[in-house]
């Protein structure tokens, strides 16, 4: 059963905290304990009043003390973290359903309804099964606020569920170690109420729009904001992770293709091909391998508006 009382963030939160305060606690005592003993013993058995050592031949007793009291602490804390684990493998059968994948280096979220969203947009108070897909490395997504974190494995399906419990905005992070750009891949949880995530859910037209959506070339970028794509490409000419795509259309490049250099125009087909067959063709200077096909994610639609707003990124 999952609760929709109190003011944690999540239905986790409780129960995390409860197992944390626990085992620091523990680990304080014995440490208190420890050097507690050994200042004693200094005091105790120093030179001044032991000049000749004394052969002890044990004590049954204290040893069934110091091996049976930390085998009862270890269970104990052991207890308290499966206790919170264990509600955690199984998800609510009314959970609604969300996928995260994950790449190099961002998150994406989709819905039921094919809605997708760089943000994780859930209802307060309504439990959520998200399955977690990784497309290219080992990846993890992390919720501090929620107190949940799981690996995101490529081939493996895996999930995690949680219940928010409180309106507002949280970090998400991945918290595995994925690349040279590992420190920029976060986003943003929004936990709505249920009127306006069933607004925001019904809504089939792209999320979370530019400010000016009349400029040419807006929806493109929008595309390539939900994908994560400027965290590799710069729009201003910097070197980050990929090429920047300023002057990027129309003009030539030199590309590894077969292992040798060739000479190629960034025109529709050479994007189409950098898109969908991004190692086929790896600019000069750029490691091969990085970037993974969107033959599965991007339409030949959103390549369009893909096209018509990198023809607007030319230098004035």
């Amino acid at each position: 059963m999952y609760s929709t009382t109190g003011i944690d963030a999540s239905n986790f939160v409780a129960t995390f905290n409860k197992s944390f305060y626990f085992i620091t606690g523990i680990s304080i005592l014995l440490m208190a304990g420890l050097l507690a003993v050994m200042i004693y013993f200094v005091f105790r058995y120093n030179n001044k009043r032991n000049k000749t050592a004394i052969q002890s031949d044990g004590n049954t007793l204290l040893e069934f003390i110091w091996t049976g009291v930390p085998i009862l602490l270890a269970l104990a804390m052991f207890y308290y973290g499966w206790a919170g684990w264990k509600p955690m493998t199984k998800a609510p059968a009314d959970a609604i359903n969300v996928t995260s994948t994950a790449r190099m280096w961002s998150f994406s979220f989709q819905y039921d309804n094919g809605k997708q969203s760089p943000e994780l947009v859930l209802p307060v108070n309504t439990p959520v099964k998200i399955k977690l897909v990784a497309v290219d490395v080992l990846h993890s997504l992390f919720i501090p606020a929620f107190r949940v974190k799981s690996d995101m494995v490529p081939g493996r399906e895996k999930m995690m569920w949680f219940l928010p419990q409180t309106v507002g905005e949280y970090d998400l992070y991945c918290a595995e170690y994925c690349g040279l750009r590992h420190s920029y891949m976060n986003s943003i949880v929004k936990v709505l109420s249920k009127e306006d995530f069933d607004a925001w859910y019904g809504d089939t037209t792209m999320v979370a729009m530019v400010a000016n959506d009349t400029l040419p070339g807006a929806e493109g970028l929008q595309i390539m904001i939900n994908q994560g794509c400027n965290a590799c490409h710069s729009t201003d000419g910097s070197k980050i992770v990929g090429p920047s795509y300023l002057n990027l259309y129309g003009e030539t490049q030199i590309v590894i293709r077969d292992g040798k250099e060739v000479t190629v125009t960034a025109d529709d087909e050479y994007i189409r091909k950098a898109i969908f067959d991004p190692n086929s063709e790896v600019v000069k200077g750029y490691p091969k391998g990085l970037m993974q096909s969107y033959t599965d994610i991007l339409s030949d639609d959103d390549l369009s508006k893909i096209i018509e707003y990198l023809k607007t990124l030319k230098d004035i």
